[in-house]
């Protein structure tokens, strides 16, 4: 079944694009974290960014690079912040979003991690496959 995004791409749900190209969309999220948020998709269904093969995730990433630009000039914010969270729906999306400081961005909340405990995680990742 296609994604709510497969379906923007092909026209049967609105959106508010403000940039494409033959493998890329990207358009006005409708819940902006701040004025400009914009989601940047490949055009192709894939439902994690990182299962995307290696030379399409690096030009979705050359694509985003163009729209914060753009992003950035119509706006006038000091940084465009790029995220990931890839839950909302199943199709690699990518969140731009203009700021101009990073007190205005929504992190949850964090804990101070031990010395032991960030041994013991490298040590996990570094293992793993």
């Amino acid at each position: 079944m296609p994604s709510i995004f497969s379906k923007i791409v092909a026209g049967e749900i609105p959106s508010a694009k403000v940039w494409e190209d033959e493998e890329f969309y990207a358009f006005l999220d409708i819940m902006p974290v701040a004025p400009g948020h914009t989601l940047v998709i490949p055009k192709e269904e894939v439902d994690y960014l990182f299962d995307m093969e290696d030379e399409g995730y690096a030009r979705l990433m050359l694509a985003c690079k163009k729209v914060a630009a753009k992003l950035k000039a119509a706006t006038g914010c000091a940084r465009v912040v790029v995220g990931v969270w890839g839950f909302e729906v199943p199709h690699a999306h990518v969140h731009l979003i203009p700021m101009n400081a990073l007190a205005e961005f929504p992190f949850p909340e964090r804990t101070q991690a031990s010395p032991a405990e960030l041994q013991a995680m490298a040590e996990k990742v570094q293992a793993s496959g």
